[in-house]
């Protein structure tokens, strides 16, 4: 069974700071992909940032720049550091396993709630 547990999430003002964290288990963790995807309301599900088992990450072009991603397998723990948040970076942030870079190796946390207030 594969599990991925977020946690991390909360209410933080404009221009203030966040790290999420994904840990995951029942899998093998290092040679997979890992990616952070958020959902606002009423908009579709975006992937905001990937991390490759190489460490190489990948960002969108909105958060570039203010958000990090970075992963422990020794922990089996994915992290996304969000600095200098805006309001619209509200948003249900979601862990990902595997990214479905191989196929059905693609799995989803519950998501954990991130809220900037202005």
């Amino acid at each position: 069974q594969v599990q991925l547990v977020e946690s991390g999430g909360g209410l933080v003002q404009s221009g203030g700071s966040l790290r999420l964290s994904c840990r995951v288990s029942g899998t093998i963790f290092n040679i997979y992909a890992m990616g952070w995807h958020r959902q606002a309301p009423g908009k579709q599900r975006e992937l905001v940032a990937s991390i490759a088992p190489d460490d190489t990450p990948y960002y969108a072009d909105s958060v570039k720049g203010r958000f990090t991603i970075s992963r422990d397998n020794t922990k089996n723990t994915v992290f996304l550091q969000l600095n200098s948040l805006k309001t619209e970076d509200t948003a249900v942030y979601y862990c990902n396993y595997g990214l479905g870079i191989i196929p059905d190796r693609n799995y989803w946390g519950q998501g954990t709630q991130v809220t900037v207030s202005s």
